[in-house]
């Protein structure tokens, strides 16, 4: 690989500025008597029938409201106060937004001081106003580590590493799987293990999706330049409770399947589709189509087909990203175009409702409010709905060590009321504490289970620039632990 070549928010929660006109529970209050009534008098008065309800009856009413209308409820009286931030009310909620799974594996992640005064509504207030990252070096503690390396897969699977492929010095394409224990994301030294099994060829620019207990791998450019289109699956085997192995197998499509590629983007669709986007096709043109993969045959075979329908659609682009957000779905991200010009315009991507749907997203504010648009970067869903986006570089190759965040979750509650406009503050930088990772692009990406801990392997990196040339580079093989700054 050349390696210049491309592959391509409560200050605890915050105030709430509207009230929601119908809530059902104020329908049980009668109208006030005005001084006027003639049968308004002292004696009538008799208090509201919410203020008699008990205490579980409320709090089953409020799960059934947004989180808005809970704030302006808590604001009437001080019984309703302490209903209302208690944790009865916040966990179910948490679990409502961000699902049980998340939820259950953030506790299991957190130390035993910060889990006994655990307080929901204190977590929920942290989680929406993010405003900071902390960032540290693993070490390994056995000899063998990856090679240092760009355009390879990492993925997060069952508290395990799992990584392939990728390009590395003097233009080799690595066909490697290695796997890394990681556990509840506390240690600092790990044991990365090279995996023996049946492979896919080397490659690199591929894509490498995890659904259940496999992986799906599509794609890539091989030692010889050639586009790649083949799928592969790789199932999770467990050997124990410390050994795991990854079984790949080339996957029994139909005649119907995407053209050869490298440098798309992918990511599923649910627990049985997998979806990819544009990337770089036969003699360097850069792709704009959509297509889909069936698995609902229990992983034994799979079924291609292309996204026809769509009005409109992202342009022609490699090195992007697509991020699944849960339901029905996804988000595109920046990238490389047709006229290598770089990008950072946002698409959502519906697969549900009346057919297949691509909306870009108008999102306006000042340039410092709003990535600067990058190729070769990661974009990964993190705890709260929110997309973390790292790194990448520009249109003359210069790299970038920044993190943005795009909340996904105001996004969705817009789509959800059927509102036409975008909010307008989606985006967020980040700031990072401890050992700040390097400038880099093209580097693999993965979350644990509960997307409190992003980890972040190799890529390309600034390097000592020679006197004849115009910039340095080189491929890194560091493994970074990425994670969530909470006040609990």
């Amino acid at each position: 690989m050349n390696p210049t070549a491309e592959t391509e928010h409560l200050s605890a929660v915050p105030a709430p500025t509207k009230v929601l006109k119908k809530v059902p529970v104020m329908a049980s209050i009668p109208p006030p008597l005005s001084p006027s009534s003639s049968s308004y008098s002292p004696s009538h008065y008799s208090p509201s029938r919410i203020t008699q309800m008990g205490s579980d009856h409320i709090i089953s009413i409020l799960l059934l409201l947004p989180v808005e209308s809970i704030l302006s409820f808590s604001m009437t009286c001080r019984r309703f106060r302490s209903l209302a931030s208690s944790d009865s009310v916040w966990e179910p909620i948490c679990r409502r937004e961000w699902g049980s799974g998340a939820v259950d594996a953030l506790v299991s992640s957190l130390s035993q001081q910060e889990r006994q005064p655990l307080s929901w509504k204190r977590l929920y207030a942290q989680i929406s106003r993010l405003s900071s990252l902390s960032c540290r070096r693993l070490s390994s503690k056995s000899g063998a580590f990856p090679n240092p390396r760009a355009s390879h897969s990492l993925n997060f699977i069952s508290d395990w590493l799992v990584l392939f492929g990728g390009g590395c010095e003097g233009g080799r394409h690595l066909d490697d799987t290695w796997v890394a224990y990681i556990g509840n994301g506390h240690n600092r030294v790990i044991c990365w293990q090279h995996v023996n099994s049946g492979v896919p060829s080397g490659r690199f620019g591929q894509t490498c999706t995890h659904l259940s207990k496999f992986l799906v791998l599509f794609g890539g450019i091989n030692d010889n330049g050639e586009r790649l289109n083949d799928t592969w699956i790789g199932e999770v085997l467990y050997e124990g409770q410390i050994d795991l192995r990854i079984a790949w197998r080339l996957l029994d499509v139909s005649a119907l399947v995407p053209p050869p590629r490298g440098a798309h983007a992918a990511c599923c669709a649910g627990d049985q589709r997998v979806v990819i986007h544009g990337g770089i096709g036969l003699y360097g043109l850069r792709l704009d189509d959509t297509w889909i993969l069936d698995l609902s045959d229990d992983f034994k075979s799979g079924r291609w087909h292309q996204v026809m329908n769509a009005q409109s659609s992202p342009s022609p682009r490699s090195g992007h990203s697509l991020t699944w957000i849960g339901g029905t779905y996804m988000v595109l991200f920046g990238g490389r175009g047709s006229g290598y010009e770089v990008l950072n315009d946002v698409w959502l991507f519906d697969v549900g409702g009346n057919g297949p749907e691509w909306k870009e997203l108008k999102l306006s504010g000042l340039p410092s409010e709003i990535p600067l648009p990058r190729v070769g970067h990661s974009a990964t869903l993190i705890l709260g709905n929110k997309i973390l986006i790292y790194g990448g570089e520009d249109s003359e190759r210069h790299r970038k060590d920044d993190f943005w965040v795009l909340d996904i979750g105001a996004l969705q509650k817009c789509q959800t009321a059927g509102s036409k406009k975008t909010p307008r503050k989606l985006w967020k930088r980040l700031s990072i504490e401890g050992h700040h990772p390097q400038y880099r692009s093209f580097h693999g990406v993965c979350t644990d289970r509960s997307g409190h801990y992003v980890y972040v392997f190799g890529g390309m990196v600034d390097s000592v620039v020679h006197p004849a040339e115009a910039y340095g580079l080189r491929f890194n093989g560091e493994l970074y632990q990425i994670k969530l700054v909470l006040q609990l």
